[in-house]
């Protein structure tokens, strides 16, 4: 019979022994995605149509198959390779965190790059006229001006691209990365009891809790408007508006 909340008292402890890779596994991968991404998403909107057509098919391959899958190809696939156990890069391949890493990574990358992108066109193209008719280079233009309204368009979805990694870094479990899920799983088939499962879902709701707040914090500092609505300022081009 499958006991219900009848752990010791050290299950909670337990699992949370797993909490440093499944954070590690996020964080690593959210990190080099990120920046992998908004090279992959300019070269998306490049004028160079060889270039365009690489970067759309890297995004449609990995967006169109399953992560799961990937963790396997990369974990087991690569190593039937002779080329890949003679290069500089077995030693790491060989590594189940390394394997995870790289697949979490590739993947979380085609989709930021699609959400960087999307931002980019929603960029008004008069400002970028104006920066360019005040001198501004196009690094000048693309840091001052660009980017930073594009990361503020793009933050809501990414807020839910983080999310989604998190919960994905429960897959490594099946490559034998001894996170929280793994933890879980074994404890759930020594005692017959789904408490611990129970215990697992709680971190993650905690952690996806923390990431969710934080990227509204950071949506509502990037957001002049979305400030002065809460102070119940107005912003400048209303004050004139009010004043006629």
């Amino acid at each position: 019979m499958i006991k219900l909340f009848d752990q010791p008292d050290n299950t909670w402890e337990l699992i949370a022994n797993g909490l440093p890779w499944t954070l590690t596994l996020a964080g690593s991968s959210l990190a080099l995605g990120f920046f992998l991404a908004i090279g992959l998403a300019l070269v998306r909107l490049s004028p160079y149509r060889p270039l365009q057509a690489l970067a759309y098919a890297y995004v449609y391959l990995f967006r169109s198959t399953p992560l799961l899958v990937q963790i396997f190809l990369i974990y087991y696939g690569l190593g039937q390779f002779e080329a890949v156990q003679q290069s500089f890069l077995w030693p790491l391949l060989r590594e189940a965190h390394w394997c995870a890493i790289l697949a979490l990574t590739l993947n979380t990358t085609a989709y930021t790059a699609e959400i960087i992108r999307g931002g980019l066109l929603a960029v008004p193209w008069g400002q970028v006229e104006a920066a360019k008719a005040c001198g501004m280079s196009t690094w000048l233009r693309f840091r001052r001006v660009i980017f930073p309204q594009a990361i503020r368009q793009a933050l809501p979805g990414y807020g839910n691209e983080i999310v989604l990694m998190i919960k994905s870094t429960s897959l490594a479990s099946t490559i034998t990365i001894l996170d929280m899920t793994l933890i879980a799983r074994k404890e759930t088939s020594a005692t017959f009891s789904i408490e611990p499962l129970f215990i697992a879902a709680a971190f993650y709701l905690v952690i996806n809790f923390v990431a969710t707040r934080g990227v509204m914090w950071l949506e509502y500092r990037l957001s002049p408007d979305l400030r002065e609505a809460k102070t119940g300022r107005t912003l400048p081009d209303q004050d004139v508006a009010n004043a006629h």
